[in-house]
């Protein structure tokens, strides 16, 4: 039996905090400018979508757009990003920062979860900018994180299914492994077949023409998901977490 599907939507807005709950969805990453990868949202949007969504809400903390290879400046910035986070009543934060050898900035990423104290800790796509996917997962774990977003290394998560099911099997239980990048109603059956992921996560933006609402759309994508993955059999060792 395939473990419940876990759904994250990706919000920078209000509007769309307030549709994920109606839509199905299990919890909320709030950021803003995705259209340069995401950045640390206002606080002020922090504020409203823990106050008023219902879900739980993890914060993107990405002070630039430019590189993920973490400098001192945006050490500083995410550690200040963090405790407003944790202030103002998120259950997680999103963090990601690489050295320039383009591997895990272990020692601050070690930091960074140690700081968030009862925060859920992601590591997001920083993850597919690694040389070494393999060796990334195993420094994510003895960091302490709680879950990875990643495409596989690829473009996207259809292209890149095959390996993010490599990952789950190699996280066997011990962190998260989630599919997102590019998950969309058109390929989200055969990504879920393929990866036999469990945890998904998406900013399910319209396609032109489309004329269903954001409710109507994240209800499609889980009852996909949930169709693709019953009929799916399950990799060994994805854990629960909380939504």
């Amino acid at each position: 039996m395939s473990s419940p599907i876990v759904f994250e939507l990706c919000a920078e807005d209000l509007a769309t905090c307030l549709a994920a709950g109606p839509g199905g969805a299990d919890r909320i990453e709030i950021c803003t400018q995705l259209s340069v990868g995401g950045l640390t949202p206002d606080p002020r949007l922090i504020e409203a979508a823990v106050r008023q969504s219902g879900l739980p809400v993890h914060v993107l903390i990405r002070p630039t757009p430019e590189t993920f290879v973490v400098s001192s400046a945006a050490a500083n910035a995410a550690r200040a990003s963090i405790l407003q986070a944790r202030e103002l009543g998120a259950t997680g934060v999103v963090i990601g920062f690489l050295v320039p050898e383009m591997r895990v900035a272990a020692e601050l990423t070690g930091e960074l979860v140690a700081q968030a104290g009862g925060l859920e800790v992601s590591f997001h796509r920083a993850f597919d900018e690694v040389h070494d996917q393999a060796e990334a997962l195993e420094t994510l774990i003895t960091a302490g994180c709680h879950r990875v977003l990643t495409t596989g290394g690829a473009p996207d998560v259809l292209a890149g299914a095959e390996p993010l099911g490599r990952l789950i099997e190699q996280a066997a239980g011990r962190i998260v492994v989630a599919a997102g990048g590019g998950l969309t109603l058109a390929n989200a059956a055969a990504v879920a077949r393929i990866s036999g992921a469990d945890h998904y996560h998406a900013s399910m933006r319209p396609t032109p023409g489309a004329s269903a609402s954001l409710v109507e759309r994240v209800r499609a994508m889980l009852e996909m998901l949930r169709t693709a993955r019953a009929a799916t059999p399950g990799r060994a060792g994805q854990p629960c977490l909380r939504p």
